[in-house]
């Protein structure tokens, strides 16, 4: 299935002629190494040179600074298509939030020294926002940058960090006022290569995304330039954050949109070919019940999403459809998953089967990007406004 509807109203033929070539090279370079980068627990560093020479790193930044021009949408595109072959590990979204927070915020000077490389995959983009005594609340982290002559003196340390071991430009939420609450948050661009006090913590154990490079980042002395604060005025930090959680937030939605998709085809594919007392797991009733109930939700997800990418591409995405977008579609992705398993059986719980590994990979969705919770908590708040 492809990510857009019949009726999507933001996809055009370019989109299309993005699609095939996407699918291509996920196809060509992806794919076949997923089980041994789930294995390494990292992918491999020149996977980002190759993405980045075939165009998919820079299909949204603007030509000036090295990318296609082509818009937020195409990352949605390349996003889903990851996901469509089961792919988790990659750390693509991530580099795309942070392109978007220096395209929207940037200074020049400073998107013409990094969006290039990030285009070109010289670069690879993380977040830090999470720390181990605050969770995701970014109004109450610790990690200080402190004013030194020109440089900021960052102390501090960050958890669950996408692109954590590979990552070499860090886009790091600190408080450079320690005492002004949301207003005292700021994001500081760091560049990791070579820099002294900056040290990256081993690969964290978790349940699913084995392939990707998940940490621990700290933060001792370590001097930065005052050029690299994003934007030309401290104290910005969180409102640039949530200004951008939108786009996030839809992109967990696209993710779980594409696994869906992936899961569902493996299953019908499984119970085509199962026998169970001598009928084919597909023609009990139960079986095409339930796979008729996925697949409805599938459907209802998608239009959904695709709305959500039109309203992104117009610049009109709000928090709540996101929040709902990222909600639905992360419950959906998990309760579609847990109904996959079930119907493989036994050899659903066995590691070698690819939904196995979906349905670990799927969990989190509804812990990152803000907590399923908090989501219903935005929706709510958006309802009760006069």
């Amino acid at each position: 299935m492809p990510l857009q509807t019949t009726t999507s109203t933001w996809y055009s033929e370019e989109h299309g002629l993005y699609t095939e070539s996407v699918r291509k090279f996920f196809g060509d370079e992806l794919a076949p190494n997923i089980e041994r980068w789930s294995d390494a627990g990292i992918v491999d560093r020149d996977f980002w040179v190759k993405a980045g020479a075939a165009g998919i790193l820079g299909a949204a930044i603007e030509e000036a600074y090295g990318g296609a021009g082509a818009g937020i949408s195409f990352d949605a595109i390349t996003i889903y298509e990851q996901a469509r072959c089961s792919d988790s590990g990659w750390g693509f979204g991530i580099q795309s939030i942070v392109i978007h927070y220096i395209r929207a915020y940037g200074t020049e000077d400073q998107k013409a020294r990094w969006l290039p490389r990030l285009a070109t995959g010289e670069m690879v983009a993380a977040l830090a926002m999470t720390e181990p005594d605050c969770g995701s609340d970014v109004q109450s982290v610790r990690t200080s940058a402190t004013k030194d002559a020109n440089e900021y003196f960052i102390n501090g340390s960050k958890t669950f960090i996408t692109n954590g071991q590979t990552a070499n430009l860090i886009c790091l939420a600190a408080k450079t006022d320690k005492d002004a609450g949301a207003s005292g948050v700021s994001l500081i661009m760091v560049e990791t290569d070579g820099l002294e006090g900056f040290r990256r913590g081993q690969n964290l154990n978790k349940l699913g995304l084995k392939a990707q490079d998940t940490t621990e980042l700290f933060f001792e002395d370590v001097r930065i330039p005052q050029d690299n604060l994003l934007g030309i005025q401290e104290g910005q930090g969180f409102y640039q954050l949530m200004n951008q959680l939108p786009w996030e937030r839809l992109l967990i939605g696209i993710t779980a949109l594409g696994a869906i998709d992936f899961a569902l085809e493996e299953t019908i594919r499984y119970v085509r070919e199962r026998k169970a007392f001598g009928t084919r797991v597909m023609d009990f009733q139960n079986t095409r019940f339930k796979l008729a109930e996925m697949k409805t939700k599938a459907e209802v997800t998608r239009s959904f999403l695709n709305d959500g990418i039109a309203k992104l591409d117009a610049g009109t995405l709000d928090a709540a459809t996101a929040s709902m977008a990222k909600w639905w579609g992360s419950q959906t992705q998990c309760e579609i998953m847990d109904e996959c398993v079930q119907l493989h059986g036994g050899y659903g719980y066995m590691m070698e089967y690819p939904i196995t590994r979906l349905y670990a990979d799927a969990r989190v969705q509804k812990i990152y990007g803000g907590t399923n919770e908090i989501m219903k908590e935005l929706i709510a708040r958006s309802l009760d406004v006069e």
